[in-house]
């Protein structure tokens, strides 16, 4: 029984075969980082960027990153096909000229068959979206938006710089242009209960859209938050608890909503906490192991 429907499912369905996204940083900057909205960035985001394979690259070209990612994609996944993912800080925040120069340069690559963009709510526009989306005739496209959490005193405390109002603003324009959306939502955020988190899934099935990025909250070095750590004022999920709320979470999401990913992926040497956020495999493998101990499926209480 397919108890949630896999991103990795997603792509063969459309593509015929394994598809691999490739992380790219194009050195562009943060509306939360610049002084527009703040200087620190949100509380979980280190000076680097959010992303995770994406720092690695910091400084190549475009060109060099996906040459360097279409290596390691065929090497390890036996891929053919990719998707150039615009990862690292906000990748709509920028001239449209520089914006469209370098969605350009991505798609020129032999066997990149899709673009996904990663940014902000607040860092869209309707010339931003009709760029997007004039590359759907050619390529498959999803735009990512950080949500985090659908309760506004929690955007407040992570110092995320928008609102819910805004997100969901920001969902109708891509909706109106045919664009797909992807929405983050993390898990364990501080001074979020239960009830709260699952909330954050219902309100995502409300908004229809078509695909989301489940996240553990995990504590890297250089952040606000692993301040706060230091200093005992926030602590981390269990793994159990984690894999039981991703489980509680997906029981509330459309059973069409694509699950583009089911826990954090930190860089091992600048994790402070949790410790377990580093076996990935073993994380996945819990969830699915309590969707199938629960007989639980994405959808079940939709």
């Amino acid at each position: 029984m397919k108890r949630y429907s896999d991103y990795n499912g997603y792509l063969r369905e459309i593509f015929g075969e394994r598809v691999q996204k490739i992380p790219l940083d194009a050195g562009l900057g943060c509306p939360n980082r610049d002084g527009t909205l703040g200087e620190d960035g949100c509380i979980y985001c280190d000076p680097r960027g959010s992303g995770t394979g994406a720092m690695m690259d910091h400084g190549l070209s475009i060109d060099e990153q996906i040459a360097k990612g279409r290596r390691f994609a065929e090497t390890r996944y036996g891929a053919k096909k990719y998707i150039a993912y615009f990862q690292s800080f906000t990748n709509t925040y920028g001239p449209l000229s520089v914006l469209k120069a370098l969605y350009d340069q991505s798609l020129e690559h032999s066997g990149v068959v899709g673009l996904s963009v990663a940014t902000r709510p607040d860092c869209v526009n309707r010339p931003v979206m009709e760029l997007l989306a004039s590359y759907q005739k050619s390529h498959l496209v999803w735009l990512e938006y950080g949500l985090q959490s659908a309760h506004n005193p929690t955007l407040t405390r992570i110092h995320r710089g928008h609102d819910v109002a805004c997100f969901e603003d920001g969902v109708q324009m891509a909706h109106e242009y045919g664009l797909k959306v992807c929405a983050h939502a993390i898990l364990g955020l501080p001074g979020e209960t239960r009830e709260m988190m699952l909330e954050t899934a219902r309100f995502l099935g409300r908004l229809s859209v078509e695909g989301v990025k489940i996240h553990l909250l995990y504590v890297v070095k250089d952040t606000p938050l692993a301040d706060l750590y230091k200093k005992g004022e926030i602590s981390c999920l269990e793994r159990d608890t984690y894999a039981d709320l991703v489980v509680d979470f997906l029981e509330l999401l459309p059973p069409a909503m694509v699950i583009q990913r089911l826990t954090g992926d930190p860089p091992a040497s600048r994790l402070l906490a949790p410790l377990w956020a580093r076996e990935k495999s073993k994380n996945i493998d819990l969830i699915r192991k309590r969707l199938e101990e629960r007989n639980s499926w994405q959808g079940k209480k939709y």
